[in-house]
């Protein structure tokens, strides 16, 4: 795998695919997520506004990152960039 900042650049011209919101880590958005990571190899989650205050985005962040076997890359703000591990 690519070292982490190398994959910080490639995840600047990249844009959200997922988006968590009201209904959290569900199982139909933790399947997308997947389906993405394969297709892409990186992606970037977006964490919804309506969703926080149930959970801390750091917290979030790394559940996505365990839930779905992949790399946590970077968290800034609202968006989540994880990597498929290899």
């Amino acid at each position: 795998m690519e070292d982490t900042k190398e994959l910080r650049a490639k995840a600047m011209a990249l844009e959200p695919v997922v988006r968590i919101g009201k209904s959290g880590l569900t199982d139909t958005v933790l399947a997308e997520i997947k389906k993405q990571l394969d297709q892409k190899g990186i992606i970037k989650v977006k964490i919804l506004k309506s969703f926080i205050g149930r959970e801390d985005k750091k917290e979030v962040a790394k559940k996505v990152a365990e839930k779905t076997n992949s790399t946590l890359v970077q968290n800034i703000g609202f968006v989540v960039v994880i990597a498929k591990k290899n």
